[in-house]
């Protein structure tokens, strides 16, 4: 069984999310299934389907969450310290095309938001900067093309 590595704060992301699931969302649509059924023939009842496909992709996303909760091994970023990037890490760097400066921290891959400076540990760049420290250059090839990046520093926060 493959672990995945998480934030203690994305963890509990994901538990928050499985408990509206099973407390609020579920009980919503078996009221709107019970609902549906009470105008009649069931074949032409658009808002019966729509609340048994919306039942259906909330037990998926159940199934989902529970399996990765389960999987979990939730990394305590405040424990870590060092000079390599690695899961978990702040790392400045600057583009070497136009030398913009970007901060970035490898996170989970259900955690990402790169809007938020919280990169995906299985993203391209992450990969690419796994292992490296401060001074070394990375080159990466993303969907906008090949970069080139320097990393400035590498802090755990």
């Amino acid at each position: 069984m493959e672990r995945i590595p998480i934030t203690p704060h994305g963890y509990k992301r994901l538990e928050a999310e499985l408990r509206q699931l099973k407390t609020v969302e579920r009980q919503q649509v078996i009221r709107a299934i019970s609902e549906a059924r009470e105008h009649g023939d069931l074949s032409e009842n658009a808002e019966y389907h729509a609340a048994k496909e919306r039942q259906g992709m909330i037990e998926a996303r159940v199934m989902e969450l529970e399996d990765k909760l389960g999987r979990a091994e939730i990394i305590d970023v405040s424990e870590l310290s060092g000079s390599r990037v690695k899961f978990g890490a702040t790392v400045l760097l600057v583009d070497e095309d136009t030398d913009e400066e970007i901060t970035y921290q490898i996170v989970g891959a259900d955690e990402a938001d790169i809007r938020n400076g919280l990169l995906s540990v299985t993203a391209p760049l992450a990969r690419a900067l796994i292992g490296k420290e401060a001074g070394d250059s990375v080159e990466v090839i993303t969907p906008g093309g090949q970069s080139a990046y320097e990393i400035l520093k590498v802090s755990f926060n």
